[in-house]
């Protein structure tokens, strides 16, 4: 969710660019809980902060908070070369579990330092705000590059907006073997009124916590931008 944030907030009015909170349902394989979203953008002279936390309400028994992760990242504008800017990004979250026992147990969820290069792509029809990073992720036997892309689409006179971005990175796991992992997350939303709007996403992945192999996973949500 972060990238697609990050990327609307550089291409639209200043008027969007605070913070947001999204609700949603996720009623993907295995999953059925309510996932809360909270995203900040703030410019200034030099680039921009951005983080975004999220929270899954999954715990057994009472539906309690169960995984929280977080992501922040600044950028920073280079002078004197358009567009292109470098960037720097931490990654980190935890996510508890029911073990036979019915205790539960913690695991560390996708924790892992960036850093590298942006620049926007102009295709004509559409803009990809770019990223080529060097990723030192936790469990991985060696560092790992990550390319990144992100677009957006207002339709029917900005009621509708059609935002997304794409994630891949290999990654060595403790035994030796290489993975290739794929992120994609396209989202809908349709602007009733005023800060509230409907929609979803999409979160499509390949070899991505906490399951190997592809993962589908849909959603239905609201949003509201302060």
């Amino acid at each position: 969710m972060k990238k697609i944030f990050y990327f609307i907030c550089l291409v639209l009015p200043t008027m969007l660019c605070a913070q947001n909170l999204q609700v949603h349902y996720d009623f993907g394989r295995d999953r059925d809980y309510v996932t809360t979203t909270l995203e900040m953008f703030k410019p200034d002279e030099f680039g921009a902060f951005f983080f975004f936390v999220d929270m899954d309400y999954d715990m057994p028994g009472n539906k309690s908070m169960s995984t929280g992760y977080w992501e922040i990242a600044r950028y920073i504008a280079i002078p004197g070369l358009a567009n292109l800017g470098v960037t720097v990004q931490y990654n980190d979250g935890i996510m508890a579990l029911p073990m036979e026992t019915g205790e539960l147990a913690a695991f560390p969820l996708g924790q892992a330092w960036l850093g590298g290069v942006t620049w926007p792509l102009d295709l004509g029809i559409i803009t990809l705000n770019t990223e080529l990073l060097y990723r030192q992720a936790r469990g991985s036997a060696a560092p790992d590059m990550q390319f990144t892309f992100v677009w957006t689409e207002n339709l029917f006179t900005e009621k509708l907006l059609f935002t997304g971005y794409f994630d891949y990175w290999t990654q060595v796991n403790s035994s030796g073997k290489k993975l290739h992992v794929f992120q994609m997350e396209p989202q809908l939303w349709y602007r009733l009124a005023g800060h509230l709007s409907l929609g979803g996403e999409v979160e499509i992945s390949k070899n991505f916590i906490p399951r190997d192999g592809w993962q589908f996973m849909p959603t239905l949500g609201m949003k509201w931008d302060f």
